[in-house]
C-alpha cells in the first residue's frame, strides 16, 4: 500500500493537518484521545469530507480540492472496524457477514466465505442471531463482515479498546491472521503501545491534530519507556512449562524462565516490565529472584530520565531500564558482561 494524505480539516477549535506518505501493509496510527487519529481515517474512509487537499491510495485520487474529485465510501473500497460491533440486529450472524460482499461488485469478490468463516472459526455461529453473542463474538464478525467487503485497504479504528485483556488478546491473532491470509493492508488505530508492537510495524504518531513522527512500533515503545509508568514492556513468547520445585519452568527460546503461575498451552504471551529486571555487574553470591541470566549488552538508549540497556540473553532480547548513575557505577558499554534477575512473580501472562 502506498498512501499519501495531505489534507485539513476543522471543527470548531480542532484544526487536523494531516501531511503523511507511508508505504508498507501494517501501519499504525498511535496517539491520545482528541489527537486525530479517528478523524484522519474518517477522510480517508469517505465518512468526513475534507476542507482541502489530496488523498492518493495507490496512485488513484480518492479526494482531490484542486482536481474535484471526491469518491463516494463505496466507490473507495475501504473497509472500517469500529471501537463498537456496529452488527445489524435484525440479521443473524451469516447475513450480517454477507452484507458488504453482497454489495461488492463481481468482479472484486476474491475472498471465499467459507474461507474467512474457518479462519475465524465461525462456523458454529451462522444461524444465530447477534444479540446474545460474547463481545469477542461481535468483534470477530465485524471483522469478517469488513474482509468480505473485499476492501483494498481495511481501517481498524481503536477495534480492541472496549474488550477487556482476556477477548483483547484472543481477537489479536485473528486481525493479523485475515489480513495475512488474505492479503489486504490495513491501518490499526489504537493508544497502546503493546497493541502497536503486535499489530503494526510502521507508526505515525499524532499529537494535537498533526502527524509529529513517523517510526517504527519498536522504536516506538523503547522512546516511550521513560515517560510511561509501567516502563518497556518486553513480550516473551514461552513453549510449554513444566513444574519446577513450586513455580513452572518455561522454554524460552534456547533457555528457560521460571515464574509462579502455570498454564495448559503449548505457546504463551508473558509480558514483563523493564523495571523489574535488576543488573548486576557480577554473579551475585545469593539472591531471592529464580532468574538470573548472564547477558550481553548490545546497546543503549535515552528515554527521558531512564536509559533503556538492551540485552541478549542466551539468544534472547530483553529491555532494562536503569539510572545514568547506575550505568557509570556497574560500567554498562555496548559489548559488556551483565547479569540480570527477574523474581518469578514479575512475569504476567497474556490471555490467550
Amino acid at each position: 500500500m502506498n498512501l499519501t494524505m495531505t489534507t485539513t480539516k476543522s471543527f470548531g477549535a480542532f484544526n487536523l493537518s494531516a501531511d503523511v506518505t507511508v508505504t508498507g501493509d501494517r501501519i499504525g496510527i498511535f496517539g491520545t484521545s482528541g489527537s486525530g487519529k479517528s478523524t484522519l481515517v474518517k477522510l480517508l474512509a469517505g465518512l468526513l469530507e475534507p476542507d482541502k487537499g489530496e488523498i492518493v491510495l495507490d496512485g488513484d485520487y480518492l479526494f482531490s480540492s484542486t482536481r474535484r474529485i471526491n469518491l463516494r465510501p463505496e466507490q473507495r473500497r475501504i473497509a472500517m472496524v469500529f471501537q463498537q460491533h456496529c452488527l445489524f440486529p435484525h440479521l443473524n450472524v451469516k447475513n450480517n457477514l454477507l452484507y458488504g460482499f453482497r454489495r461488492c461488485p463481481a468482479q472484486y469478490r476474491t475472498i471465499n466465505f467459507d474461507t474467512l468463516v474457518s479462519v475465524l472459526k465461525l462456523a458454529g455461529l451462522l444461524g444465530r442471531g447477534v444479540t446474545n453473542l460474547s463481545g469477542g463474538e461481535k468483534q470477530r464478525i465485524a471483522l469478517g463482515r469488513a474482509i468480505l467487503a473485499n476492501p483494498r485497504l481495511l481501517l481498524m479504528d481503536e477495534p480492541l479498546s472496549a474488550l477487556d485483556d482476556a477477548l483483547r488478546f484472543q481477537i489479536i491473532p485473528y486481525l493479523r491472521s485475515v489480513s495475512e491470509q488474505f492479503g489486504i493492508p490495513y491501518l490499526f488505530i489504537s493508544h497502546s503501545l503493546v497493541e502497536m508492537r503486535l499489530m503494526t510495524d510502521t507508526t505515525l504518531v499524532f499529537e494535537r491534530g498533526a502527524m509529529v513522527e513517523q517510526t517504527s512500533s519498536e522504536q516506538l515503545a523503547r522512546s516511550r519507556m521513560g515517560q510511561s509508568p509501567v516502563g518497556y514492556i518486553n513480550l516473551l513468547p514461552l513453549g510449554r512449562p513444566a513444574p519446577a520445585a513450586g513455580l513452572f519452568a518455561y522454554p524460552w527460546g534456547a533457555s528457560q524462565l521460571l515464574l509462579s503461575v502455570g498454564s495448559d498451552r503449548e505457546e504463551s504471551m508473558a509480558e514483563l516490565s523493564s523495571k523489574d529486571i535488576i543488573l548486576f555487574k557480577q554473579h551475585p553470591e545469593a539472591i531471592s529472584a529464580r532468574n538470573l541470566m548472564r547477558c550481553n549488552v548490545r546497546s543503549l538508549f535515552s528515554s527521558g530520565r531512564k536509559i533503556g540497556v538492551e540485552l541478549e540473553c542466551a539468544g534472547n532480547t530483553l529491555i532494562a531500564e536503569v539510572v545514568q548513575d547506575a550505568v557509570n557505577e556497574l560500567g554498562i558499554t555496548p559489548g559488556s558482561t551483565i547479569y540480570a534477575a527477574v523474581k518469578a512473580s514479575a512475569f504476567r501472562m497474556l490471555p490467550g
